[in-house]
Parts: structure tokens; C-alpha cells; sequence
């Protein structure tokens, strides 16, 4: 009789404690979709097809656009005064760019090149400025990525500094297949080269191919139709 009564008292106390938990519990915040606020909200802007390898604009180019890309992908680039090009970005579906003439940059630091066919919306500077003052949830969703790409680039610096090539290939092909984006990583990178990852991690060619070859085997990646990268290629970012 007494287990009766303890397995009772035990029901009971559990299913309070269920209630309890669930009354408390919120639902999840759905994230603001930029997509479809540039969509529907009646702002002024263009869009744009690019083919592969086809400039978006030049370094010293006039800056009175700011771009978001709806499809495809971009390499941001500089060249220095003996002609050496160094790429230090590339950006995806989701991405916003050229948003320095916000901050007054009259012209291009850099020069945009479209790595696959691309697709994007161009938003003159005046309209972008009007969006951000008249739109608090565009607002705090586009200075919420200018922060998080701000981390980005500290994250490169540190990487590019400390890290062997090996780990920083395996975080560069982490961060093109989207891992830690807020969608569904891809998985599937859109076609870019070894001379070009080679470019982005500051060191040879062969050395990428040695690297990818080594993944390949390990089943890190694969090669099926695009290039798959497994996230099972985090335990190279991770491993001291």
C-alpha cells in the first residue's frame, strides 16, 4: 500500500512539474526573413543577373549601391600597387555587400567578381538609408549581420595568423557551405577552384590539393554532382 501511495505522490509531482515546464517554455521567436521583407515591402531596388566571373564593380568604382544576393555567390577582392590581387571574402545566398558607401566611402575598396551565375538585388544608398531610419526590424536584422560579419573577419585574422593551412581550408570550406548560418547549411559548395581557395588561406595550390585529396579519403568531402562537405570536416578545425 505505502508503494501505491509513493508511486502516486511521484505521478503527481512529475506531472505538476511537466505543467510547470511548459507553461514556462515560450515559443521560439521565428527569425526575420530578409528575403521576404525585401519582397513585399515596397522598396526601391533592381535586380540583377551576373555570369560566372563576370565584375560586379571595380576597386575605385563610384559606391552609391548597397547588394544582397538572392542566388549564387561573390568573391571580394583587392589588388595592391604591384598588381597582386588577395580575395578576403566570399559571400553567398543571404549576404549583403557594398554597404561601405553607408558609412561614406565614395568609392570601392575592393572589387566584386560573381564566382557562379548570381543573381541580386541592387538598393541605391539613398533608398537603404531611408529602409534602415523608416524599418526597426530591417534595422536590427542588417546591423545584427554588419556585427556577426565584423566577428567574421576578426575570426579570419586570427585563423590566417595562427592556424595551419590544413585547419584554415577545412574552415574556409565549413564557412562556403554555410555552417552556422541561421537556414540549412548547403553542403553542396558551388564550383570554385583550388587556385582560388589556395588565394583565400595564403598558400599554394598543390598544397590545397594535397589537403582535399586527404579529406576526400578520410570522407570528409565528396565529389558528386558539386563539391559535398560533410560536417564531420569540423574535427579538423577542432583537433589541436
Amino acid at each position: 500500500m505505502l508503494w501505491l501511495l509513493l508511486k502516486s505522490s511521484l505521478v503527481i509531482v512529475t506531472s505538476k512539474v511537466n505543467t510547470i515546464k511548459l507553461k514556462t517554455e515560450s515559443p521560439r521567436k521565428p527569425a526575420f526573413d530578409v528575403q521576404a521583407f525585401l519582397d513585399s515591402a515596397g522598396i526601391a531596388r533592381r535586380i540583377v543577373e551576373y555570369r560566372k566571373s563576370q565584375k560586379i564593380y571595380s576597386q575605385g568604382d563610384p559606391a552609391k549601391s548597397v547588394m544582397y544576393i538572392q542566388n549564387g555567390g561573390i568573391k571580394l577582392s583587392v589588388v595592391n600597387e604591384v598588381g597582386k590581387e588577395a580575395i578576403f571574402a566570399i559571400l553567398g545566398p543571404g549576404d549583403f555587400f557594398g554597404e561601405g558607401c553607408l558609412a561614406g566611402q565614395n568609392v570601392r575598396m575592393g572589387t566584386a567578381t560573381a564566382i557562379t551565375p548570381t543573381t541580386l538585388l541592387v538598393i541605391e544608398k539613398n533608398e537603404m538609408i531611408r529602409v534602415l531610419h523608416a524599418e526597426q526590424a530591417f534595422s536590427d536584422r542588417f546591423v545584427s549581420y554588419m556585427l556577426s560579419r565584423n566577428i567574421r573577419i576578426e575570426e579570419d585574422l586570427v585563423d590566417q595568423l595562427f592556424n595551419s593551412s590544413e585547419k584554415r581550408l577545412a574552415r574556409t570550406l565549413l564557412l562556403l557551405a554555410r555552417y552556422g548560418k541561421e537556414n540549412r547549411p548547403e553542403k553542396v559548395i558551388a564550383k570554385i577552384s583550388q587556385e582560388t581557395l589556395a588565394e583565400m588561406i595564403g598558400t599554394t595550390r598543390g598544397r590545397v590539393n594535397f589537403f582535399m585529396n586527404k579529406f576526400k579519403k578520410l570522407g570528409f568531402i565528396k565529389y558528386n554532382g558539386g563539391l559535398h562537405v560533410d560536417s564531420s570536416l569540423l574535427s579538423v578545425v577542432l583537433h589541436d
